[in-house]
C-alpha cells in the first residue's frame, strides 16, 4: 500500500463533524485533521505493512491522521534519537503523543533515556511522552529489571505538582501501571502513592488518591512480569 492509497483511504474514511465532536468529547484539538477516528485507524494500520520510509512520508504530509497511521508504521526498532526529537516537538494533544509512546517510542531501544530525559521538559505534551513512554514500558519490555522501574518511580515522585491535566494524568497513569507489574513494584508503588499523598498540593493528592484506590483493590490484577522471577515453571 502506498501513500497515495493511504491517503484516498483517509479521505474515505473522514468525517469533518469527527473533528468536532473528538474536540468535544475527548478533547482532541488537532492541525489539519481530517476526522477520522482511532478505531478506523488501528484497523487501517493492521492492513499496512510495515516500512520506514512510508512511515516518514505519511508524517511529513502534515495531516494529522497520516502522523499518527506513522506511529503505527515504523519499525521501532530502528527509531533514531533524530526522528523522535523531530516529532515530539510536533506533538498537539494526548491522542497523537500516546499513539506514538505506546506503539512506538516504549518500544525501541531509546525508550529509557529518552523517557528520562522527557519526563523533565517543560511543553505539557514532551513531558507528557516521557511519562507515557514509562506507563508503556511496563507492557513492551517484559524481561525489564525492577530497578529500571524504580527509576521511574523516582522521576515520578518529581512530578507530581505539576497541575497540567496531561501531565498530571500521564504521571499517574505511569505510577499505576507500575504498581500493577509485578507484586514487589505493587509495594513500591503504593509506598511511593502515599508518600506522595504527603505532598501538599492538589496535583499530587489526586495523583496519590486515584492511584492508591487501584493499586490496593482487592484482587488487583498484576502482570507477574518478568515471568521467569514472578511465575516461575
Amino acid at each position: 500500500m502506498n501513500l497515495d492509497t493511504i491517503l484516498n483511504r483517509l479521505r474515505d474514511l473522514s468525517d469533518p463533524e469527527a473533528v468536532l465532536r473528538k474536540e468535544k468529547k475527548f478533547g482532541v484539538v488537532a492541525n489539519n485533521a481530517w476526522g477520522v477516528y482511532q478505531k478506523d485507524l488501528r484497523e487501517l494500520a493492521r492492513q499496512i505493512p510495515k516500512d520506514n520510509q512510508l512511515a516518514i512520508d505519511l508524517f511529513d504530509t502534515d495531516i494529522y491522521e497520516a502522523r499518527v497511521l506513522c506511529s503505527k508504521v515504523f519499525r521501532p526498532k530502528d527509531l533514531t534519537e533524530e526522528l523522535m526529537e523531530k516529532w515530539v516537538v510536533t506533538f498537539e494533544n494526548w491522542e497523537i503523543c500516546d499513539s506514538f509512546s505506546m506503539a512506538l517510542f516504549a518500544r525501541s531501544p531509546l525508550a529509557i533515556p529518552k523517557a528520562l530525559e522527557w519526563v523533565n521538559r517543560e511543553p505539557e505534551f514532551e513531558k507528557r511522552a516521557g511519562f507515557a513512554i514509562m506507563a508503556a514500558y511496563t507492557m513492551a519490555d517484559k524481561k525489564a529489571d525492577n530497578e529500571i522501574f524504580i527509576t521511574f518511580l523516582n522521576e515520578i515522585e518529581k512530578a507530581v505538582e505539576d497541575n497540567r491535566p496531561y501531565v498530571k494524568k500521564a504521571v499517574n497513569w505511569a505510577l499505576r501501571n507500575i504498581g500493577k507489574r509485578n507484586q514487589d513494584l505493587n509495594a513500591l508503588a503504593i509506598q511511593r502513592a502515599h508518600r506522595i499523598l504527603l505532598v501538599d498540593h492538589p496535583a499530587a493528592r489526586w495523583i496519590a488518591n486515584d492511584a492508591i484506590k487501584e493499586l490496593e483493590k482487592e484482587g488487583v490484577r498484576m502482570s507477574d512480569y518478568p515471568r521467569a522471577i514472578y511465575r516461575p515453571a
